[in-house]
C-alpha cells in the first residue's frame, strides 16, 4: 500500500523521536537527529514534517548556531521533497513554564514565552507553514484559588491577540490553531475542549486567524465523541488542523497509533473527513497529521514500522468508508434511518414562527404513530461495523 502526497500524512518530529521517558522509567531509545527523521520520514512516504522550536534548534542554542541548523534543515527539506505544513512552541518542557506560558502568574515569563513563539512565527513562515499549533499543556493549575481562570483566559486572549497582529502587520500566510486537552500534564488545562477552544475564539480581536487543532487522544480522554466535535468545528470553518492517533478510554494520553483505540470511532472519523463533504467529496483538505508515540517496548526499527502503520490504518479505513459509502444495501439503510432528511430545513422558505402555531398539518401529526415506528439506527451501524470488518 503505497502513501502518495496527495494523501498529506504528515509526522511531528516529536513522535518518532519520542525516546520513550515516562514518568515511571528511562528513555528505552537513544535520541534522533532531526535531519535523519526527515530522510526516514521521506523513506517511507511521509509528505510533512513538523516540529516544536526546541525539537530542531536546542533550548539556548546561540543565534549563530541556530542559523546554521536551520539552514541545514532547510537544504534536507530540499532533498528529500518533504514539506513543513505545520509548527508549534514548545512552552511545556523547561522548568520557567511550570506554570504555563501565556497565563503564568509571573509576567516575567509571559513576556518571555511570547517573545519565543514571535521568534518561532518568524521561522513557521520563512519555512512556508500555513499553520502554528499551540498546545497550552500547562496553561492550567491544580488547585483552585492558585489560578485566577478569568485573569487566565484574559491573558490568554491578550497573547492571541499579540501573535495574530504580528501575523497580520508582517504580511505572513498563517493560521493559528489551538489544541485542546483537558488534563495532563496539569490537573486542569484551560481551553480542555473543542467546545471551550471554540468559545474562546470568538472572542478574539482576529478570530477569523484562530481556529483548532483537535487530539484524538485528548477529546476521548474526557469521555467525549471525537468524530461529533471534529463535526461541531467543521460547522464553525474552524478545523484548521487534526491530530490523529489511538485512545482506549478515559486515562492518561496514550498516543497509541491510529486506530490502535477506539476502531469503530476512528473508521466514522476518516468517513466524515474524506466523504463527508458536499456529494461526498472530502470535507478536510488539510494534513492528516499523526501525533502518536511508538509504544516505550519498540526499538528504533519498530519506530519506524509503528509510524508507517499510521498511515496504513488510515488508508484501510479510507477504503472501508468508500465501500460503505457505495453499499447500495447502506444507502437504503441511510434513507431508512432518515439519515438526509436532517439536512432539509425545518421551516419551509418564507415560514416564521407565527406559521408553525397556526399550522394544520403540524396539529394533526400523529404524534403516537410517530412514537411507535423505529428509526433502524442499529441496522445502520451493524452495516458500518461489517464494512469495518471486511465482511461485506
Amino acid at each position: 500500500m503505497t502513501t502518495k502526497p496527495v494523501d498529506k500524512f504528515s509526522f511531528g518530529m516529536w513522535t518518532v523521536g519520542w525516546q520513550a521517558r515516562d514518568p515511571f522509567g528511562e528513555p528505552t531509545r537513544p535520541a534522533l537527529d532531526p535531519m535523519h527523521i526527515v530522510d526516514k520520514l521521506a523513506e517511507i512516504g511521509a509528505w510533512g514534517v513538523t516540529f516544536h522550536d526546541d525539537d530542531l534548534v536546542p533550548f539556548g542554542s546561540s543565534a549563530s548556531e541556530r542559523d546554521a541548523i536551520v539552514a541545514k534543515f532547510k537544504q534536507r527539506l530540499t532533498a528529500t521533497g518533504v514539506c513543513v505544513p505545520m509548527i508549534t512552541t514548545n512552552l511545556f518542557a523547561h522548568p520557567v513554564f511550570k506554570d504555563g506560558g501565556f497565563t503564568s502568574n509571573n509576567r516575567d515569563v509571559r513576556r518571555y514565552a511570547l517573545r519565543k513563539v514571535l521568534r518561532n512565527i518568524e521561522l513557521a513562515a520563512d519555512l512556508g507553514a500555513k499553520t502554528f499549533v499551540l498546545w497550552g499543556g500547562r496553561e492550567g493549575a491544580e488547585y483552585d484559588h492558585a489560578k485566577d481562570v478569568r485573569a487566565a483566559l484574559d491573558r490568554y486572549a491578550e497573547a492571541m491577540n499579540t501573535l495574530t497582529s504580528f501575523v497580520i502587520e508582517r504580511k505572513y500566510d498563517l493560521r493559528f490553531a489551538i489544541e485542546p486537552k483537558p488534563n495532563e500534564p496539569r490537573g486542569d488545562i484551560l481551553l480542555p475542549t473543542i467546545g471551550h477552544a471554540i468559545a474562546f475564539i470568538e472572542k478574539l480581536e482576529h478570530s477569523h486567524l484562530v481556529g483548532l487543532n483537535p487530539e484524538v487522544g485528548h477529546e476521548q480522554m474526557a469521555g467525549l465523541n471525537f468524530t461529533s466535535g471534529i463535526a461541531q468545528a467543521m460547522w464553525q470553518g474552524k478545523l484548521f488542523h487534526i491530530d490523529l492517533n489511538g485512545q482506549r478510554g478515559i486515562k492518561y494520553d496514550q498516543d497509541l497509533v491510529f486506530g490502535h483505540g477506539d476502531l469503530i470511532n476512528a473508521f466514522s472519523l476518516v468517513d466524515l473527513l474524506e466523504f463527508g463533504g458536499v456529494s461526498g467529496a472530502p470535507a478536510y483538505d488539510g494534513p492528516r497529521h499523526f501525533d502518536y508515540k511508538p509504544s516505550r517496548t519498540e526499538d528504533v526499527d519498530g519506530v519506524w514500522f509503528s509510524a508507517a502503520a499510521n498511515m496504513r490504518m488510515y488508508r484501510l479505513l479510507r477504503d472501508r468508508a468508500a465501500a460503505f459509502r457505495a453499499d447500495p444495501e447502506v444507502c437504503e439503510a441511510l434513507k431508512a434511518a432518515r439519515v438526509d432528511e436532517l439536512s432539509k430545513p425545518t421551516l419551509s422558505a418564507g415560514e416564521t414562527w407565527k406559521d408553525v402555531l397556526s399550522s394544520d398539518g403540524i396539529a394533526r401529526f400523529d404524534v403516537d404513530a410517530a412514537g411507535v415506528k423505529g428509526y433502524g439506527f442499529v441496522r445502520l451501524q451493524q452495516l458500518a461495523v461489517e464494512h469495518l470488518m471486511g465482511a461485506r
